[in-house]
């Protein structure tokens, strides 16, 4: 960790190690979904890190809920976690559900799924007529 704090350091960035249990990494145990809020599973991490942020808990009975994509003002979400889905949509979370069952078979999910750019907005307008 001390390279990547040296590393980043440089940038005015600050590393803190945040200890997970119970997960493949951090992104399955908490994500940001809005500018001030992050979804989390306490079981698998701590909050004490987080406390700056309002919470979004996970339904306890859909542990692995916490793993969402935000992309500009939308939440990328599996539709196979409906409760916690509903917990999102209640604190005016805007999501997009994506049906991952079987992504999910391998511990895939939507952070490890994706691959997030930005492009001009030419670029895209380009493809897009090529595409149709």
């Amino acid at each position: 960790m001390s390279q990547l704090d040296r590393m980043l350091g440089q940038f005015g960035y600050a590393v803190q190690a945040i200890r997970v249990s119970g997960c493949l990494h951090l992104k399955s145990a908490v994500t940001s979904v809005s500018d001030t809020a992050l979804l989390i599973n306490r079981q698998w991490v701590s909050v004490d890190p987080f406390r700056a942020f309002d919470l979004i808990e996970v339904d306890p009975s859909e542990p692995g809920a916490a793993n969402a994509l935000r992309v500009g003002g939308r939440v990328i979400y599996p539709t196979r976690h409906t409760r916690t889905g509903e917990r999102l949509t209640s604190a005016g979370v805007d999501i997009l559900t994506v049906d991952l069952n079987e992504l999910a078979k391998a511990e895939g999910a939507v952070t490890c799924c994706s691959l997030v750019f930005t492009a001009p907005v030419q670029l895209l307008r380009a493809n897009w007529t090529a595409v149709e």
